[in-house]
């Protein structure tokens, strides 16, 4: 039997308050989806589905006719937000025991670590010394293959004095407790495919030149193996820590890459990236170099990690809901202010006539969702729960009322109409006004008035509540909704809401370089300082005078974070604000520093890619007007999925060098260089002719 037929959503809605009143059961808990409510609140998707069928049929309360991806998907599509959890877990090795707080982990079953990804692993010494991996060029920080990689490390002068016949006896892994232990430390990729024909390997180098070669699959599968390593040589108390992951779907789907690749040796306090770290410190970076370095895909790979909490540096799993704490800009010669910050937009008015209205720019909205979330962060349960209660009041109320046909009154007799509301504003529209036929109500001064539970009976009450000295035309409108809506006795629903935690939101500016930036940022260089975040940075907008409240000011939170890309070749501007630099860190990427985007080229394609990168770059630091800034980086042969070394040249890498040399001495005689390094053309002597052309 799949999902029970003939749920609604009101069902889904009645088996949330069931729960809400009797809890769950820890066997019905959820560790893969979470249905998330408005308030915040997380349900596990297969007991809510049983507990709303039992409500409907009386039936018991099962769950074992359906999965929990089947639940979730039937949620979802009654309109329910489900998110995947993103829960870490730890598995803890010694020579004795191997425990994980990962209740399912059994070392019966080690074919599920299939199911899961590691995040991190170091070794622990007895005395608490925390020994990470030292990773050789290129290697990335986490694979299947980390915790032997480590073991090998900690353990490489013993493992290498073993003789031959106690490496190829050594303990590798094993499939369950029942199976036969696989066993065999071989001195290259050769000899170990003679005793095994896998692709599913480690290489460890060490030495001049030697290797340790080892089976393993799964990020389990060698536990056998570090466990062996520190019966033999390890001290009591001793053990190796191995952060882990379940892995998405899309995950799941795609093979797994076991070549590491990384270039340093640090710990990344439990992100998955090093300058994830920097960012988290510094507030804001820009990443600077040669074009083609992959920065702009670096900015987003942070994003999703510092929001996922080291979870995956993948944007596209983020949830929808992740997504909001991320917003992306890319700059152009003619943006500005009003693009950024704020600006007045012509809008056409209920009448037909056109006006100007203030709006707020891209950067304005984004913190005003990052202050929202820090605002809340800090407020108790008890308010939000009073400001949930207000807001449904509300949207009951403007959900019983037709838009620009219920009249409405202000206390001196003046007719006006709702005629619209958006998140923001209540619009009204005045027709016997003789000056001002429209009006834009703020609608979070409505909701503080429901909310504070008082009552208002004349604008001076408004005014005192508002703690000003005169009274402005909109709280004559603020109490007449406000007694229109008490008259219809609305109920406020008691609403229970999870306590809100600070996110981090972060906005990426890529080709930031490429706009006047002082234009852009104006007042803001001053609250963009991340030494003058929150009240210490407050500043008046340009447009301050037209604000609701003209003495509001502008702030950015301590929960944003900035990430800026740029091309330091880039002439579209002539320079960059020398106010700006001091408020960013800046941070380099070399064409060298991101080869492990190659990964998907295979790796004969990749090898070759690595060598005509090197090479051509190699030849444009030989060019005296040129350095490294010029340099070619690794997201043009990317390209090399579909075209050919030849067509990267001659569409894509030939017109960006000539760019470079135009306008210097025998323009002709460098291209001929470069094209040379590169290997360009396949058949000698057409140099000249596709150079000239």
């Amino acid at each position: 039997m799949a999902i029970p037929s003939k749920l609604t959503p009101n069902d889904i809605f009645e088996a949330l308050k069931y729960i809400d009143e009797n809890g769950i059961p820890d066997k019905n808990k959820s560790r893969e989806y979470a249905l998330v409510s408005e308030s915040g609140i997380k349900y596990p998707p297969k007991y809510v589905v049983a507990v709303a069928h039992h409500l409907s049929t009386g039936d018991d309360i099962d769950t074992s006719t359906y999965n929990a991806v089947e639940a979730k998907n039937f949620l979802r599509g009654l309109g329910f937000m489900i998110e995947q959890n993103q829960e870490k877990f730890e598995l803890v090795i010694t020579a004795d025991n191997v425990t994980s707080t990962d209740e399912r982990f059994t070392m019966n079953n080690l074919s599920l670590g299939d199911n899961y990804k590691p995040l991190n692993a170091y070794f622990k010494k007895s005395n608490g010394e925390k020994i990470n991996r030292k990773r050789d060029k290129g290697e990335r920080k986490s694979s299947n293959q980390t915790m032997p990689r480590i073991a090998c490390q900690v353990f490489e002068r013993q493992l290498a004095e073993l003789s031959v016949e106690e490496k190829e006896n050594f303990p590798v892994c094993r499939y369950s407790l029942n199976s036969e232990i696989i066993k065999g430390i071989f001195p290259s990729v050769a000899v170990f495919k003679q005793h095994r024909n896998t692709i599913e390997y480690v290489v460890y180098n060490y030495g001049d030149g030697r290797q340790f070669v080892f089976y393993c699959w799964n990020i389990f599968s060698t536990i056998i193996f570090v466990q062996e390593c520190l019966k033999r040589f390890g001290d009591a108390g001793d053990e190796f820590v191995l952060t882990y992951r379940e892995k998405d779907k899309k995950e799941r789907e795609q093979p797994e890459v076991q070549n590491e690749i990384s270039d340093e040796t640090q710990d990344f306090n439990g992100y998955l990236n090093p300058y994830s770290d920097a960012l988290i410190e510094s507030k804001n970076i820009i990443f600077r170099g040669a074009p083609g370095t992959g920065k702009s895909y670096l900015a987003k790979e942070i994003a999703a990690d510092i929001i996922s909490n080291g979870y995956f540096d993948d944007y596209t799993l983020l949830t929808d809901e992740q997504k909001k704490q991320v917003e992306f800009v890319q700059l152009h010669p003619s943006y500005d202010y009003s693009d950024f910050v704020e600006g007045l937009r012509p809008r056409v008015n209920d009448d037909g006539s056109m006006s100007f209205q203030l709006e707020d720019g891209i950067f304005t909205k984004f913190v005003k969702r990052a202050q929202k979330n820090y605002d809340d962060a800090n407020r108790s349960r008890e308010d939000i729960e009073k400001q949930n209660s207000a807001i449904d009041v509300l949207n009951e109320y403007f959900s019983n009322i037709e838009f620009g046909i219920d009249e409405l009154s202000l206390a001196r007799g003046t007719k006006f109409y709702i005629t619209s509301v958006d998140e923001e504003h209540i619009h009204v529209s005045i027709p016997d006004n003789p000056t001002i036929k429209s009006l834009n109500i703020n609608k979070n001064e409505l909701l503080s008035m429901i909310e504070s539970g008082q009552d208002f009976n004349r604008p001076k009450d408004v005014t005192e509540f508002f703690e000003k000295q005169n009274a402005t035309q909109a709280y004559s409108y603020d109490l007449a909704i406000f007694k229109d809506l008490k008259s219809k006795n609305i109920n406020a629903k008691k609403t229970e809401v999870a306590q809100e935690s600070v996110k981090p939101f972060i906005f990426i500016i890529d080709e930031i370089n490429r706009a006047e930036i002082s234009k852009v940022l104006g007042e803001l260089f001053f609250s963009i300082d991340p030494g003058y975040r929150g009240s210490a940075g407050e500043v008046s907008t340009q447009y301050a005078s037209l604000h609701e409240n003209p003495d509001k000011k502008f702030s950015i939170p301590e929960n944003v974070y900035i990430i800026g890309t740029m091309n330091d070749i880039d002439r579209s501007v002539d320079s960059f604000d020398f106010a700006m630099r001091r408020r960013f860190r800046f941070i380099e990427i070399k064409a060298e520093d991101r080869l492990e985007m190659l990964e998907s080229l295979g790796d004969e394609l990749k090898e070759k890619a690595i060598t005509r990168m090197e090479a051509l770059n190699n030849e444009i630091s030989n060019v005296d007007e040129l350095n490294e800034n010029y340099y070619i980086g690794a997201s043009y042969f990317l390209k090399l999925s579909t075209l050919t070394f030849d067509q990267l040249w001659t569409d894509h890498l030939l017109p960006l060098l000539q760019d470079y040399v135009r306008g210097m001495y025998d323009e002709e005689g460098i291209l001929k260089k470069f094209a040379r390094a590169y290997g360009y053309p396949s058949i000698a002597g057409d140099v000249d002719e596709n150079i000239k052309g």
